[in-house]
């Protein structure tokens, strides 16, 4: 089965930005506890419920905004810039010293994922190869299980050898790598489409 360009770079992309968030996602908690003033597992419950709370109220708007527009540049500059702000947050908790600061961050988190979410789906869908559909779909999440599993089991071991800090810096590295990917699908994009009628692309690669 030959995969087409667009969906095979969202999946890779997927992969190293999950990768980069699963590495730090085991240890969080005791960074947040041990190594923020005044941190507590009441103020982690809180932190991880403000990148929901900002995602959920913004998401819907922004993708309203969106499908006012039957084309794909829009939804690429908004996958890339959301992109740009959520690779962003592991370089911002290096910089955390209490608890507001984290907050922010979830905050700031939240938003970019608003701004993510939406048009990487709707990317996504567009381009998913005929028949193939559940095959595709199932490639994604397979890759968002392998990089949350093996980079959590690795986040650990850097964590307890190198400390919090290096951990976050190479989550945010991965991340920023699987944000650059996903600015090649660019030239597999249209800019103005009737609704539904973008057809994935044959493989352009040997």
């Amino acid at each position: 089965m030959r995969i087409n360009n667009v969906i095979r770079i969202m999946v890779i992309g997927d992969f190293l930005t999950n990768a980069g968030f699963s590495v730090f996602a085991p240890i969080f908690a005791i960074f947040f506890t041990g190594q923020i003033e005044g941190g507590t597992l009441a103020h982690v419950g809180f932190a991880a419920a403000i990148v929901q709370i900002f995602k959920s109220v913004l998401q819907i708007p922004i993708a309203r905004y969106l499908d006012k527009n039957h084309g794909e540049y829009d939804d690429f500059y908004s996958l890339i810039s959301g992109s740009i702000v959520v690779a962003s947050v592991p370089f911002l908790y290096i910089f955390a010293t209490n608890v507001s600061h984290i907050y922010i961050i979830q905050a700031v988190y939240g938003i970019g994922l608003s701004f993510v979410i939406p048009p990487w789906y709707a990317i996504f869908s567009r381009h998913l190869d005929k028949h193939h559909e559940s095959i595709e779909w199932s490639l994604d999440s397979v890759a968002i299980g392998i990089a949350a599993s093996s980079a959590a089991a690795l986040g650990g071991i850097l964590a307890s050898k190198f400390g919090f800090h290096r951990v976050f810096l190479f989550g945010g590295i991965l991340a920023i790598c699987g944000t650059l990917l996903q600015i090649k699908i660019f030239k597999d994009l249209k800019g103005k489409v009737a609704q539904g009628a973008v057809k994935p692309l044959p493989d352009r690669n040997p």
